[in-house]
């Protein structure tokens, strides 16, 4: 049960990149907790989280009591939400950040800054209110609702084509530590010996995310459709997507080609989204130009817009430039934001 400190937190996945972007937020917030307690399978067994004292060491998920938690965040693998999620949720809420349950109808898929309000009827964590799980959309895929919503609501979206430029952070700490003894080796003159994307990411980029399928789409491809259509309410949204693996550690990039049904100019647009939450449009004539994930996405807590300008091929479409911190902003802010929708229905 809730106590007046906040509600009992678990995080599964403490050791992740998101896991410890999400307790570095919960600190920097304060979110009152009464209890933390930090769990991943056996693999990281006994770690202690960056930034964390030498008392916070992880502990064996598979021998956890979800009776002992409220909240219940999930930032590891998929495998690992698929084991645990379901046990966690008879119990306390389960934010889930990984794909395991992103597809299922009877699991609500949340982006704090977009569609929120479908967390409406939840009723906090009272005794004996409603649990279960909320499930939360890849990186790329925030990143791209949280910046058409507003524009939506304008003037009717209709199709969008994007292309999606992913850091390596999106495949977890391993792929970051081989992109960077990739650099090291080239910058070094040696040939580099281990790829962790099957081909050579230093200098380079791959046109592909996660598994192609027999029709040439990847994994990613797919999920960025699906995605985009549920947060958004647009089951037949026309999207055509490219992801592509770029040699970046931190930080997604999208570039957007969205068609409308009405007339939408550029500074209606501007407009839109600058009085949106969660998003910053860096216009054309300030100094800074256009965000980069080198720049801006390491900056806290928005998605940052850019190149905004009309398509000058065809009548009611925009251009446009995303860029957004992929674990901190799209992944545990996110996390974040939903526990905090949760904990509010219970004041």
């Amino acid at each position: 049960m809730t106590t007046a400190a906040g509600p009992r937190l678990a995080i599964v996945g403490a050791g992740s990149l998101i896991g410890e972007a999400l307790i570095e937020l919960l600190r920097e917030r304060r979110f009152a907790h009464a209890e933390l307690h930090l769990l991943d399978d056996a693999r990281d067994l006994g770690r202690r989280p960056a930034g964390e004292d030498e008392t916070a060491r992880i502990g064996d998920v598979a021998g956890f009591d979800f009776a002992r938690a409220d909240l219940v965040f999930f930032c590891g693998r998929a495998a690992v939400a698929e084991r645990h999620a379901p046990a966690a949720a008879a119990h306390a809420w389960v934010i889930d950040g990984s794909s395991a349950f992103r597809g299922r109808d009877d699991v609500p898929l949340i982006v704090a800054d977009v569609n929120g309000e479908r967390l409406a009827g939840a009723a906090g964590f009272a005794p004996g209110a409603r649990r279960g799980l909320v499930a939360l959309p890849g990186s790329a895929s925030v990143a791209l609702v949280t910046v058409l919503a507003p524009l939506h609501a304008l003037a009717g979206l209709e199709r969008a084509e994007v292309a999606t430029y992913q850091a390596v952070s999106g495949s977890g700490r391993a792929a970051m530590e081989g992109l960077a003894a990739e650099t090291v080796d080239l910058l070094g003159g040696r040939t580099t010996k281990r790829h962790s994307f099957g081909k050579q990411i230093a200098f380079n980029v791959i046109p592909q995310v996660d598994a192609l399928d027999a029709d040439g789409v990847s994994l990613e491809e797919r999920r960025l459709l699906a995605e985009t259509r549920r947060v958004l309410g647009m089951p037949q949204l026309a999207i055509n997507a490219t992801a592509v693996r770029a040699p970046v550690f931190f930080g997604h990039s999208l570039v957007v080609h969205a068609s409308f049904a009405h007339e939408v100019r550029p500074a209606a647009a501007a407009a839109a989204l600058g009085q949106a939450s969660g998003i910053e449009l860096i216009e054309a004539g300030s100094p800074r130009l256009y965000p980069t994930p080198a720049t801006e996405a390491l900056l806290p807590d928005r998605i940052y817009v850019g190149r905004l300008r009309a398509d000058p091929t065809r009548d009611r479409s925009l251009n446009f430039w995303i860029v957004a911190d992929n674990v901190r902003k799209c992944a545990a802010h996110n996390a974040f934001s939903v526990a905090q929708i949760l904990v509010n229905r219970s004041l």
